[in-house]
C-alpha cells in the first residue's frame, strides 16, 4: 500500500517536442527548450484537483479527466499502487494543437511526477515510464524525446516501446513557426493513405537515414535530408498555408518541414543566423500572423526540479 504523507510534493519540467522531422514519420522526435511545469502535492482529501495557468487555462479540464491527472493515475496503476488525493498545478507554455507535443508533454509530466512521488516505495525503470506513456499517447515518437531529451529514434519491439537517444550537432538551430489556428492530430492521420508507392517508401528510407547523419554530424545536409514523400503531401490540403510557406522556405534553401501533425512549421537551420532569415521570409510572405520561436535542442528531457517530503509526526 502507498504510504505517501500529505504535503509530499514534486515539481517536474517537461520539454516540447517535434516529431517526424520530415521523413522520419512516427519514428524520429526532437526535444525543444519550451517547457510545461507541473507541481503535484499529496492532500488529505480524496480526489484530484487541477489548477492551470498559461496555455489551456479555462479550456482544459480541472478534474480527474485532465490528461495529466489521467497519466498520473495510469502510472500509479502500472506500479500497483492506489492513488492518494492530489492537488495539481500546471503552468503551460507549450502551444496546444500546433504539432509541438503538448499532449505527449502532459502525459510525460504525469508519469514522471508519479514516479517521483513513489520514489523509495516502488522500483521503476525508464522502459516502464516509456511503456506507460506510449500506451496513453498511442505511439512513442513524441513521448520518447519528452522523457529523455535530445534526438530520439523510437520503435516498438517484442519487449514493447524502445528508444535510442542521440546528441544533436551543436550547429543545428531549430526555428518553430506557430500559427494562431490549430490542427487535429486525428484529422491529420485520417488523411494518411494505408499504403504508399514502393519508390516513395525507398525514398523515405534513404532520407531518414541521411537525416540522422545530418543532425548528429553534418548539418549542411539538412535540406536534402528533410525531404519527405510519406505524409506531408497527403496532409497539405488540411493546412494550405503551412504547405505554401514550407515550399517557399525550401525553395530559399531552408530545411523546413511540418512540425508533428502541424500546422506549425519546423526549420532546422545549420547555423543560428539561418533561422533568422527563415523567420523574416515568413514574416514577409505569410497571409496571417506566425509566431517565431527560437528554442534550443533540449538535451535533458523531463526533469524533477523539486521534491519535498514532510517529516511524519
Amino acid at each position: 500500500m502507498t504510504s505517501l504523507l500529505p504535503g509530499t510534493a514534486v515539481t517536474v519540467q517537461v520539454p516540447a517536442t517535434t516529431a517526424n522531422l520530415g521523413p522520419g514519420f512516427d519514428t524520429l522526435g526532437l526535444a525543444l527548450s519550451i517547457y510545461d511545469t507541473l507541481t503535484v502535492q499529496v492532500t488529505d482529501s480524496p480526489g484530484v484537483h487541477v489548477a492551470v495557468t498559461g496555455v489551456g487555462a479555462g479550456v482544459v479540464p480541472t478534474d480527474a479527466t485532465n490528461l495529466v491527472a489521467r497519466a498520473i493515475a495510469a502510472a500509479f496503476d502500472a506500479f500497483g499502487q492506489p492513488m492518494p488525493g492530489l492537488a495539481l498545478t500546471a503552468h503551460n507554455t507549450i502551444p496546444h494543437g500546433r504539432g509541438l507535443g503538448s499532449s505527449g508533454a502532459a502525459i510525460v509530466s504525469g508519469v514522471v511526477a508519479a514516479q517521483a512521488l513513489l520514489e523509495g516505495l516502488v522500483d521503476s525503470s525508464d522502459e516502464q515510464l516509456l511503456a506507460v506513456a506510449t500506451a496513453m499517447e498511442g505511439h512513442p515518437d513524441n513521448v520518447a524525446p519528452a522523457l529523455f531529451g535530445g534526438l530520439t529514434i523510437a520503435w516498438v519491439g517484442a519487449g514493447g516501446p524502445q528508444h535510442k537517444k542521440l546528441l544533436v550537432h551543436r550547429g543545428v538551430s531549430p526555428l518553430v513557426l506557430v500559427p494562431e489556428h490549430t490542427m487535429s492530430t486525428e484529422l491529420a492521420r485520417s488523411l494518411q493513405p494505408q499504403s504508399v508507392p514502393h519508390e516513395d517508401a525507398i525514398f523515405n528510407v534513404s532520407r531518414s537515414t541521411l537525416l540522422i547523419a545530418a543532425l548528429i554530424q553534418s548539418p549542411e545536409l539538412l535540406l536534402d535530408a528533410t525531404e519527405d514523400r510519406l505524409h506531408q503531401s497527403y496532409r497539405a490540403s488540411a493546412m494550405p498555408e503551412t504547405d505554401r510557406l514550407i515550399a517557399l522556405l525550401r525553395a530559399a534553401g531552408h530545411a523546413a518541414v511540418v512540425s508533428g501533425a502541424g500546422p506549425s512549421i519546423l526549420v532546422l537551420g545549420s547555423d543560428p543566423g539561418e533561422r533568422l532569415s527563415a523567420a523574416q521570409l515568413v514574416t514577409d510572405q505569410a497571409d496571417m500572423v506566425w509566431q517565431a520561436l527560437l528554442p534550443a535542442v533540449d538535451i535533458r528531457g523531463a526533469t524533477v526540479i523539486s521534491h519535498t517530503v514532510p517529516t511524519a509526526r
